[in-house]
């Protein structure tokens, strides 16, 4: 039987719109969660696009007006949780704009010889030397954070590598875990769930990923509305190793 939710964690791509393409009922579930005053948070592991491009990009290209403070990217979280570390501000970042400006924006110093963090995501420019210099600096103790686990990036191409990818490379150069931060890890997850004020059992986590957005509300507790719009598709439902608490083929089909 359906609850009554009283907020919402929801994905972008693949849930709200994919890629390029508008998903109507995508963009017609968030008009009906503003029109019922549901609080609602995007929650999205693109490291390459700060909120404010995020923000224009709904409104101008997806038909959805949303406040600057509904959307919470893994880099915002990853400042997140390198504030609360509290170590030095220096850091080598391996990644792009959305990243680095919010990295470099929160008071970190770039340094590529000994800093004390270094963070890696998706990054479209990588070189060689990059994926040295990370290494040389957590053989000498820097923190290795990795903004999210996506092994694969989605596209009109097909799946491309992801940040996850990236990361596994460094950990295989480096024998050292990265500290993850993007969905479904419980970092990203408990910091939106604080920022919506909102008890777990009172909300809900929306995405077409199973392997992100689905387990971000398995392995945390929150109830999940699976969505076969775009990543796990409808045959694949039956065999998933824990059902999500919902499925539906479009958003069209949820009454808020």
């Amino acid at each position: 039987m359906k609850k009554n939710y009283k907020g919402y964690l929801i994905d972008l791509d693949g849930t709200i719109y994919l890629g390029n393409h508008r998903i109507p009922a995508g963009e017609d579930f968030i008009h009906r969660l503003q029109a019922a005053n549901i609080p609602y948070l995007f929650l999205t592991n693109n490291t390459t696009k700060t909120p404010r491009v995020v923000q224009k990009r709904l409104a101008t290209e997806f038909n959805i007006e949303t406040p600057l403070d509904t959307i919470y990217t893994a880099s915002a979280a990853t400042v997140d949780y390198m504030d609360d570390l509290g170590l030095e501000k220096t850091v080598y970042v391996i990644g792009e704009d959305g990243l680095k400006e919010a990295i470099y924006g929160a008071g970190y110093k770039k340094e590529r010889e000994n800093p004390a963090y270094v963070v890696v995501a998706l990054d479209t420019d990588l070189t060689y030397e990059m994926l040295a210099l990370a290494t040389l600096a957590i053989h000498k103790g820097a923190k290795f954070i990795g903004t999210n686990p996506d092994l694969n990036l989605p596209s009109e191409r097909g799946l491309l590598p992801g940040a996850g990818s990236l990361v596994k490379m460094i950990e295989a150069a480096t024998r050292v875990q990265a500290t993850y931060i993007g969905k479904p890890e419980a970092i990203i997850t408990e910091k939106a769930v604080k920022k919506l004020g909102i008890p777990k059992e009172e909300l809900l986590m929306v995405g077409d990923n199973y392997l992100t957005d689905i387990r971000t509300g398995i392995d945390n507790g929150i109830d999940t509305l699976l969505v076969t719009t775009g990543f796990t598709k409808a045959e694949e439902v039956p065999n998933l190793p824990i059902s999500p608490t919902y499925v539906v083929s479009s958003l069209e089909h949820w009454e808020v």
